[in-house]
C-alpha cells in the first residue's frame, strides 16, 4: 500500500489530504488499477477512484461505487496496442546537431511498458542505462491519414513516460556491443514506465516536465518547447501507420541524460498530470 501512496504529490498545486494526483482545472484524470485480482479503469478525483463501466477508451461512464486510491495498485494507465516514440524533439536535447525536418519515429514493444512504482529492471549485460523523461500522447480514436488541423480530435489525453535507454546498445561502437536496431537499447522489459494517470482536457502548452534522480533535478523543460507538438506527430505517423485507440506515443526527451544504477529512484513529473515514480532494480 505504501508503494501506491508514496510519491503522489499534487502536481502544480498544494498537497491533498492524501498525497495524490490533481488534474489541471478543466482536465479529468483517469487511471487503470488493480483491486484484489481484478483490473479496472476509473476516474480519479483527489484520493478517490470512481470505477468506469468499461474502458477509458469507451464512454467513460461511471458505473457506481468508489474506491480509495490507497487501497489499490496503479497500473500503466491504458493497455496500448502500440508504443511509438519520437527522437530529437527538443532543441535542448539536439545540441549542435541539425534539427529534424519531420518527426523522427521509432517503436518500443508493448512488453516494455511498466507500472507506476514498478521496478526498472537492469537487463543482463547493461553497462550504461539512462533515463529519458517524456510527455506521452494517448490516442482516443483510430487515426489514418488525418490532417494536422484535425489531429487533436483523435487524441484522448496525455500522461508521463520514461523512455529508458541502454546507450551502449543504442549507439556504442560495433566492437562495444552496439546493435543494428534499437530493439533492446530502447525495448527491454520495463523500459517504458508510463503513468500514473491520463489527463483528458489538459492544456499541455501550459505544463512543464521535470525528472528527478534520487531527488536531484536532472531534466526540466516546458512542454511548449517541443519542436513537433502532438498534432504534428499524430498527423505525420497516421500518413504511414494507422493509429489505434490506446496507442501511446512518447514525444521525446529534453536536455541531457545520465546513467542510472540499481537502487536509484527516478521520478518524472508533469504539472497537471502527476508523478511517475520507479526504482531501478538489478
Amino acid at each position: 500500500m505504501d508503494m501506491t501512496r508514496r510519491g503522489f504529490l499534487a502536481a502544480g498545486g498544494a498537497a491533498l489530504a492524501l498525497p495524490g494526483l490533481r488534474a489541471q482545472s478543466g482536465a479529468t484524470q483517469y487511471v487503470r488499477y488493480t483491486e484484489g485480482k481484478v483490473t479496472h479503469y476509473g476516474e480519479l478525483e483527489g484520493d478517490v477512484i470512481y470505477p468506469l463501466d468499461g474502458s477509458v477508451l469507451g464512454s467513460r461512464k461511471r458505473r457506481g461505487g468508489k474506491v480509495n486510491l490507497a487501497d489499490v495498485t496503479l497500473r500503466y494507465p491504458v493497455k496500448s496496442p502500440k508504443v511509438l516514440a519520437v527522437g530529437l524533439n527538443y532543441k535542448s536535447h539536439i545540441g549542435n546537431r541539425p534539427a529534424p525536418t519531420r518527426p523522427e519515429i521509432f517503436y518500443k514493444p508493448t512488453t516494455a511498458l511498466q507500472d507506476p512504482f514498478g521496478p526498472i529492471i537492469v537487463p543482463p549485460g547493461s553497462k550504461d542505462l539512462h533515463y529519458e523523461a517524456e510527455f506521452v500522447i494517448v490516442m482516443g480514436k483510430r487515426a489514418r491519414r488525418v490532417s494536422e488541423a484535425d489531429a487533436a480530435s483523435y487524441i484522448l489525453g496525455y500522461t508521463c513516460g520514461n523512455d529508458v535507454s541502454e546507450r551502449n546498445w543504442q549507439n556504442g561502437s560495433i566492437d562495444n556491443d552496439q546493435d543494428m536496431q534499437w530493439w533492446r537499447g530502447k525495448g527491454c522489459d520495463t523500459f517504458a514506465p508510463m503513468g500514473p494517470s491520463i489527463a483528458v482536457g489538459l492544456d499541455y502548452n501550459a505544463q512543464e516536465i521535470e525528472l528527478r534522480l534520487n531527488g536531484a533535478v536532472k531534466q526540466q523543460q516546458k512542454i511548449s518547447d517541443l519542436l513537433f507538438g502532438p498534432p504534428a506527430i499524430v498527423s505525420f505517423i497516421s500518413q504511414h501507420v494507422t493509429l489505434e485507440p490506446g496507442d501511446a506515443i512518447f514525444t521525446g526527451t529534453p536536455g541531457s541524460t545520465s546513467a542510472m544504477k540499481a537502487g536509484d529512484k527516478v521520478e518524472v513529473e508533469i504539472s497537471g498530470i502527476g508523478i511517475l515514480e520507479n526504482t531501478v532494480q538489478a
